[in-house]
């Protein structure tokens, strides 16, 4: 340690947090309400750490309120940092203070974590026993550190701003997306890796991406082995933040500290000019922290009873995130810091919008308690910063809170309802075909209310949490023995069905029905009203082999094996040609709902029909339904007609010869795409068979598609 700390110093300013460079200096701020003593550690970026500087914040000088703050001479770029805070070590009264742990700044930039994040062995953070024992361990030998970081980058970039009736959204993961090696990158798993397939993104035709977590998290925080291989398992998925506003340096091409951040906007700037949206998965309802038995990183040593939501036996964690812990969102310091975050990552980093993981825990109280009016899901959508922002809530949380059409205003979420409905339907199930027309229409009884839309329903059949679209009409139960948790991980509740043969090695009539099917869910899900969400791979049948929890396989069971692509490329062309279909015809892209005042004069914007027209069958057994849109009905929206489209799913194990209605418009009806047709994945713009008597057989487990223009 360098005790003759020979840099002039300032008291500083309470704001802004975190570290702040200027011209001559640095200046550091923290916020912390019981501590006694606060310490900032400078360290000179060695193998070791061995060296660094040491400055204690004097309560008189150096503190305003319940914020620490110091200006010192001389740190400049790159400087590590981090903090030792001293005060009550009472468990049972929710204080865990602790000056042996090295502290990671909350607000922090970017932090080293590609080089010394590792916690394989729990060194210095009696990780896996540290229950409500004082632990004496340093852990500033091992820890990540903080990184000062110079924010000055050449953008030329401006928000693109799409409106949400033009999106389709393709979530997908950093490093998963392009780290196997017939993705074809030179540096795979990386930001720069994912701007490489801006082309192919490009030429799907997706409008937005949605990317798994990418604030900084330790992969290596899992404990558990593949009880196959015996190999350690990770944290390949990310959903256990510990530095919210630092990019997760395992994603850079470079190994140099801060790299991240420059690689991350290059990204951002690349996407943007290629008229992608970037949308981020932030996980603000727990910490890397856990239970009583985790690590002690930051928040927990900052200021525990400020962060997280306790127990009565305030040793204890209120666990509605299924992670350990949860996060004190509606506290007031909390909420600010929440903000503070969205808004850097939209000022500073360019994002254009956020998906909130288990969102409800947003709007519980500090005691846990489900709020009416949640101050911070209020905020989030009234903040000037964030107004033109997306903002997708997951409306649901771990311990039972479903708020599905529930958020307020200009929220938009993950419509479960429509993910379920769709894949009851096309599993045949009795009692389905009512909820499957009420979510293809845009989910009216979720949605119509306060001005809301179908706009707001994020429509999706698969995401990364379950099965991929290959498995899900692959595999009737999951898979998941090689996540270490005996099979006992992951949703039972799948809704899915494997044909008759489980896994991926079938007889050709099998394979058959299930590309039908996989078909059928893309269908639906383009031709509903709502924002259509893809997972990436679905559209080349990717497979976890049945896993439907991959959260700990970072391996070839999570990561997007490109060579699927060229042995399913008529899947591929459909989907490409399903998007391109959604985005030439706005009545598929609907601002309001639909007036269904006079279904049966032709005249209204939407109507539906059975096997013959205007007799919908909506009996307990039927499976069969049909669609007019009326598109007179794009005029107020986009000033001119569009085409009248006419569409029937059929998830009986029947065929059916229908009878189509007389088109709005009068004109003749020409078949678009029939899901069983194997020879015709999709008519091409110009050359559509025309339909010559209004009657067309529908084969069983199939949907088919016209258009009258």
């Amino acid at each position: 340690m360098i005790t003759d700390n020979s840099r002039v110093t300032l008291p500083g300013y309470p704001l802004p947090y975190g570290a702040t460079l200027d011209a001559k200096g640095t200046q550091f701020s923290i916020f912390s309400s019981n501590a006694l003593s606060v310490t900032l550690v400078l360290y000179d970026g060695t193998e070791t750490d061995s060296q660094f500087e040491e400055y204690w914040l004097d309560p008189l000088h150096n503190k305003t309120g319940d914020i620490w703050h110091i200006w010192i001479e001389g740190v400049k770029e790159g400087q590590l940092y981090g903090y030792r805070i001293d005060g009550p070590y009472f468990p049972e009264k929710g204080h865990r203070f602790n000056r042996n742990k090295l502290l990671l700044d909350p607000y922090a930039r970017a932090i080293t974590g590609n080089s010394v994040w590792n916690i394989d062995d729990a060194r210095g953070y009696d990780y896996t026993h540290d229950t409500d024992i004082f632990s004496t361990k340093d852990s500033g030998p091992v820890v990540p550190k903080c990184i000062v970081i110079n924010h000055d980058f050449d953008w030329f970039d401006r928000p693109l701003n799409r409106p949400m009736h033009e999106m389709i959204i393709y979530e997908t993961h950093v490093k998963g997306f392009t780290f196997h090696p017939s993705s074809g990158s030179d540096c795979g798993g990386t930001y720069k890796a994912l701007t490489q397939k801006i082309p192919y993104l490009k030429e799907l035709g997706v409008t937005a991406v949605e990317l798994l977590p990418v604030h900084e998290f330790d992969m290596n925080e899992n404990f558990r082995v593949n009880p196959e291989t015996g190999e350690k398992l990770k944290n390949y998925w990310g959903y256990s933040t510990i530095s919210f506003f630092a990019p997760c340096s395992h994603y850079s091409s470079s190994t140099n500290n801060g790299s991240q951040i420059y690689e991350f906007k290059e990204m951002i700037r690349d996407f943007h000019n290629a008229g992608i949206e970037i949308i981020l998965d932030v996980v603000f309802n727990h910490t890397a922290e856990g239970d009583h038995r985790g690590p002690t990183l930051s928040f927990r040593g900052i200021d525990n009873t400020v962060y997280y939501i306790l127990e009565e036996n305030k040793a204890l964690y209120k666990n509605f995130s299924g992670c350990g812990n949860t996060f004190n969102c509606n506290h007031p310091l909390v909420r600010d810091f929440i903000l503070d975050c969205l808004r850097y990552w939209v000022i500073e980093m360019h994002v254009d919008g956020f998906r909130f993981d288990l969102a409800s825990i947003l709007g519980r109280a500090q005691d846990g308690t489900i709020l009416s009016n949640p101050p911070l899901i209020e905020r989030i959508e009234s903040d000037p910063i964030l107004r033109n922002t997306k903002i997708i809530a997951e409306a649901w949380d771990a311990a039972g809170a479903y708020q599905v059409g529930k958020f307020p205003g200009r929220w938009a979420e993950w419509n479960g309802r429509f993910r379920d409905d769709i894949r009851r339907f096309w599993r045949g199930d009795d009692k389905s075909v009512g909820a499957f027309a009420t979510r293809i229409s845009g989910s009216s009884d979720l949605y119509s209310h306060n001005n809301r839309s179908p706009l707001h329903s994020i429509n999706f059949i698969t995401s990364h949490d379950g099965f991929t679209l290959n498995d899900l009409v692959s595999y009737t139960h999951k898979h998941n023995r090689n996540n270490g948790e005996n099979n006992n991980d992951g949703d039972n509740h799948n809704l899915s069905y494997n044909y008759g043969i489980e896994g991926n090695e079938v007889t050709p009539f099998i394979e058959s029905i299930r590309i039908k099917q996989i078909k059928n869910f893309i269908f639906t899900l383009l031709i509903s009203q709502g924002v259509p969400m893809i997972t990436a791979g679905d559209e080349f049948r990717r497979t976890q082999k049945g896993n439907n929890n991959a959260y700990c396989q970072d391996n070839e069971i999570s990561w997007i094996d490109w060579n699927l692509i060229d042995n399913n490329r008529a899947i591929f062309e459909f989907v490409k040609s399903m998007i391109t279909f959604r985005k030439n015809h706005p009545v598929l892209r609907k601002r309001h709902f639909a007036s269904i005042e006079n279904p049966q004069d032709g005249n209204s914007e939407f109507s539906w029909h059975g096997t013959r027209p205007f007799s919908p069958d909506w009996s307990d057994n039927c499976k069969i339904i049909g669609c007019m849109l009326n598109g007179e009905a794009a005029v107020s929206e986009n000033k001119k007609r569009d085409s009248d489209i006419y569409f029937v799913c059929n998830a009986s194990l029947f065929n059916y010869r229908i009878e189509l209605p007389v088109s709005p418009s009068g004109r003749q009806w020409r078949l678009v795409t029939d899901t069983a047709d194997k020879e015709h994945t999709f008519f091409p713009d110009g050359n559509i068979s025309v339909l010559t008597d209004n009657m067309y057989r529908v084969k069983k487990q199939s949907a088919i598609l016209f258009i009258a223009d």
